[in-house]
């Protein structure tokens, strides 16, 4: 793995990010900020219900196809 590869945002993982979790915090984000948390396959559930257990969880979108939006 090179420093360019995004990791995981799980604590303790150092594996390939494949998942961009978007999220915000409503209690101090306004609505169309957008933060992001990177995922692998197998932290992308658990990060997921994590947020969205806190309504903070607004998508879930693959690495690269975030990367083509931003690009």
């Amino acid at each position: 793995m090179s420093d360019e590869t995004p990791i995981c945002s799980a604590k303790g993982c150092r594996a390939a990010a494949v998942w961009v979790l978007a999220w915000n915090n409503p209690k101090i984000h306004t609505p169309e900020r957008r933060k992001t948390w990177l995922a692998c396959e197998e932290h992308r559930e658990h990060l997921s219900q994590f947020l969205g257990v806190r309504g903070m969880l607004k998508d879930v979108v693959l690495l690269a196809e975030w990367a083509a939006r931003e690009g």
